[in-house]
């Protein structure tokens, strides 16, 4: 083999079909959070350290494409197949609110202030909901050239940013005005954006390119050819000097920010990885694949364990559960049996 070391990955098992997203919620008081969305209709919260299951939101009749914690964790939103997003309570597991839709609903994003919760999908729409009067009729921005893949807002919540699953480029909204001031142009549909913690980049997948863009000027700073079509990649974000990219050929690959250069490869997975995400200290980053796991990597390549958890473990729901700083919160959460 000439790769470089290869690390193994904590391994959290449980759902039962394609993990299709992940997000990590900043860090709070009790930790920080992972929450992940699969075609299985049910996404689950884990201690996003040690990948301990927490629980499982049921509620969803369908395929759930996308999956958000709110700044403190304490609300999580799913966006799902069933023509429909849903608002959570994170400690209790209830579901708090469902927003109808009139097609599959593909993305959701929570504000920064965490009033709004941003939607898109078939619908060719962006709706904004106010959580506030979650009854009360939406905001629709202007209709998308396309099918919406991928939604995150920036800028303080005055910008909202879109790409489709059927044409390429980004789109971004001024709130004010509900139209497009600018469009990041990509030669093929981008699969996955994100917005790093610091605000200053915009970082993209498209085909088997990742690229990253001036979050203020929308200019290209960098864009790097990948191995094979990738489907996710997220920068770290403590430092913004590493990026991971993951898609079909079911590698996770780490890399130098300013070279490019390949510094670590893991591979683990057995199907092709559909999201990778870095956790908000950078120390690790999580990968969630067709072959319905989801497995936490340490960032320094060739580590293989972490704190006292040997590698590999699993962390499902059918696993004895180890204790985590939000036990107690957890007593009355529904989870599958």
């Amino acid at each position: 083999m000439d790769k470089k070391k290869v690390a193994v990955p904590l391994v959290c098992h449980g759902h039962s079909r394609p993990v299709v997203d992940l997000f990590y919620s900043p860090v709070t008081p009790d930790g920080f959070f992972l929450i992940s969305a699969s075609k299985d209709s049910t996404p689950m919260l884990r201690n996003g350290e040690t990948g301990d299951w927490i629980g499982t939101f049921e509620g969803h009749k369908g395929a759930v494409w996308s999956c958000c914690l709110d700044t403190n964790a304490l609300r999580a939103a799913s966006a799902s197949a069933d023509f429909s997003a849903k608002l959570w309570d994170a400690l209790t597991g209830d579901e708090l609110h469902s927003f109808d839709h009139k097609h599959i609903v593909r993305a959701c994003a929570f504000s920064e202030d965490t009033h709004l919760l941003l939607t898109g999908g078939f619908e060719k729409l962006l709706r904004i909901f106010d959580l506030n009067r979650p009854d009360a009729p939406p905001r629709e921005v202007e209709k998308s050239p396309g099918s919406i893949r991928t939604v995150a807002w920036l800028h303080s919540d005055q910008t909202i940013l879109s790409s489709c699953s059927d044409s390429g480029g980004v789109r971004l909204w001024d709130m004010r005005s509900g139209k497009i001031v600018n469009t990041l142009e990509t030669k093929s549909p981008v699969t996955s954006a994100e917005v790093s913690k610091d605000g200053r980049y915009i970082t993209t997948a498209d085909g088997s390119s990742v690229k990253f863009w001036d979050a203020n000027h929308f200019g290209l700073v960098k864009s790097y050819d990948m191995p094979c079509t990738v489907e996710s990649a997220s920068l770290e974000p403590k430092f913004g000097n590493k990026f991971i990219a993951g898609g079909e050929d079911m590698w996770i690959r780490l890399y130098d920010f300013n070279s490019g250069e390949e510094i670590g490869c893991n591979k683990g997975h057995h199907g092709p990885v559909h999201c990778v995400r870095f956790s908000p200290g950078g120390e690790s980053y999580a990968s969630g694949s067709e072959d319905g796991t989801v497995r936490i990597w340490q960032t320094l390549t060739g580590t293989t364990s972490q704190k006292d958890s040997p590698a590999p473990v699993g962390n499902g729901p059918n696993k004895q559960l180890s204790a985590v700083e939000v036990a107690s919160k957890m007593e009355d959460l529904h989870v599958k049996d």
